[in-house]
């Protein structure tokens, strides 16, 4: 005689018991934080008059800075620019040239930092 095998219905209360926990933690773990942002503008027309002032060159290392071929700090950066600002009445122009394999972090960190700077205008050479 064979005995006949009931199935038993699947009781879906743990399966939902363990979504919801899941829920609950991804909810209180995660951050709802808005990330800074920096402004980046990209290249005009430009008038083709030469302006006379001479730019600022500023080398960016993965393991320092350069300041017209002056070695800096990053936190010395801004002290450093408002010096060369303070010798002129018009826009100081930054160009920003990445040397090695400068990562976007320390890219940003620069923009920010030179960015609260009234009165710069940055430029930022691409690697070849």
């Amino acid at each position: 005689m064979r005995r006949r095998h009931r199935r038993r219905k699947l009781s879906m209360t743990s399966l939902i018991d363990v979504i919801f926990l899941l829920l609950l933690f991804f909810m209180l773990s995660s951050t709802f934080s808005r990330f800074a942002e920096v402004e980046l503008a990209a290249g005009g027309a430009g008038t083709g008059e030469a302006s006379g002032l001479r730019p600022v060159f500023l080398r960016l290392a993965p393991d320092g800075l350069s300041l017209n071929g002056t070695s800096h700090d990053l936190t010395a950066l801004p002290e450093a620019l408002r010096q060369h600002r303070k010798d002129i009445d018009a826009d100081l122009t930054v160009v920003v040239a990445l040397q090695g394999a400068v990562t976007a972090q320390r890219l940003t960190d620069l923009l920010v930092a030179v960015r609260a700077l009234p009165g710069v205008r940055l430029t930022v050479l691409e690697t070849s």
